[in-house]
């Protein structure tokens, strides 16, 4: 299996697939993932990639695996990113 690419990989390719130099394309990313921390509260959205939002979770019980007991887990936020349908079809698309 192929590694996943570096930061630096990522960069190389994109400046290469714009036109542009590595720092340009390093300045863009950083944008970017500004953007997407800035914008995770409303929902940010990369078209064809998908979706940046914040999710409540509910208060629950569960259980300490190593003793048993019962534990309350506090209700919390979290960040999830929902992917694109475009993305999904494009990685792994559906059969028919």
């Amino acid at each position: 299996m192929a590694k996943a690419m570096t930061k630096t990989q990522i960069l190389a390719k994109l400046a290469e697939c714009v036109g542009i130099t590595k720092k340009q394309a390093g300045e863009a990313l950083a944008c970017l993932v500004d953007m997407a921390y800035k914008g995770a509260k409303d929902g940010f959205t990369l078209p064809g990639l998908g979706k940046l939002v914040i999710v409540a979770r509910k208060a629950r019980t569960g259980r300490n695996p190593a003793t048993g007991a019962s534990i309350k887990i506090p209700a919390k936020k979290v960040l999830k990113f929902r992917i694109a349908k475009a993305a999904k079809e494009a990685i792994s698309p559906t059969k028919k």
